[in-house]
């Protein structure tokens, strides 16, 4: 069974992915960053998560903002509290005591080579974390990144970049720049595996109360993709997806990605050699199609809804 260790801002998306890793592998801790919104309720969130179905995974609460410039969070899609603004009861548990970055760093050491870590949030505790330990990536059996727009096709104000990454550049060019070769769902590859309103709406109908917690805390984000016409996007659960089943993923291309810095329109965007012209490392396996199908079947199985839906 796989073993992960999730880096995330929960966030509507990053609960699917959870859920679909809870369901599917072996998850070590939930590590925890501000980005969709304030640390204080990406924390909540996640122990409202792990207490909703019943896991024991350990929550490390980590960097409460980017490196070096503040930025914007995403509660205008995940509500202001990042769940749909649902009013829960809090969880009773608490999170460790331990930060985030410290975490990463002892897992790592703990579990060399047995884990895959898969980062769903803005890289600001990754990048501490690399910064305690430069060896860190020769420990993970595999990194996995949801960020970036490949082509320029952002879902910020910024029209290039992708959120994740725009939150803190300077982590992502910490890790991009440090990490020598990870895989890499852009929120391009997110807008082309959508899934169908009608059918993940039957998925929630069929599922478990898993299914319905997240239709709870997911209708405002729901109600925000439909409006716009363009499905169902699930950006941390196809990024966990490729992190379960490596096989899935269809199409893919090695190149150098880099983090733009400067001011300005760019700051932020992910910079792909496309031509390989520049003698950058090819640091980056840039998933450009999955099978939708196995994706799907995942997301089910996380919802409780396998051969339901």
């Amino acid at each position: 069974m796989t073993t992960l260790l999730i880096d995330t801002d929960p966030g509507v998306d990053d609960a699917l992915a959870i859920l679909m890793a809870h369901a599917h592998a072996s998850v070590e801790g939930l590590c925890i960053a501000a980005g969709n919104v304030g640390l204080a309720h990406t924390v909540g969130n996640a122990l409202k998560l792990v207490e909703t179905i019943g896991a024991e995974t350990p929550v490390f609460a980590g960097c409460p903002a980017p490196l070096v410039l503040p930025a914007p969070g995403a509660g205008f899609v995940h509500g202001e509290d990042g769940f749909g603004d649902t009013a829960y009861l809090p969880a009773a548990r608490r999170a460790d005591g331990e930060h985030a970055a410290a975490a990463i760093v002892r897992l790592a050491r703990e579990r060399a080579g047995e884990l895959t870590l898969v980062a769903l949030a803005p890289l600001t505790n990754l990048a501490l974390a690399l910064r305690l330990d430069p060896e860190l990536p020769s420990r993970f059996a595999r990194l996995v990144v949801m960020g970036g727009a490949v082509t320029g096709r952002g879902n910020i104000h910024l029209a290039p970049v992708e959120f994740n990454i725009g939150f803190d550049p300077e982590a992502a060019h910490i890790v991009f720049s440090e990490w020598p070769q990870f895989d890499l769902v852009d929120w391009e590859a997110c807008l082309r595996h959508a899934m169908a309103f009608d059918a993940f709406e039957r998925l929630l109908a069929a599922g478990d109360a898993r299914a319905a917690f997240y239709a709870a805390i997911s209708r405002k984000a729901r109600a925000f993709n439909r409006a716009r016409g363009r499905g169902m996007i699930a950006a941390d659960a196809l990024a966990m997806a490729v992190a379960l089943e490596p096989s899935i993923v269809t199409r893919a291309e090695r190149h150098h990605v880099a983090i733009e810095l400067a001011a300005g329109l760019g700051r932020g965007a992910t910079v792909v050699d496309w031509h390989d012209r520049l003698g950058g490392r090819a640091n980056a396996n840039i998933v450009l199609d999955v099978d939708q199908g196995r994706f799907e079947a995942l997301v089910a199985a996380g919802l409780g809804a396998a051969g339901r839906g």
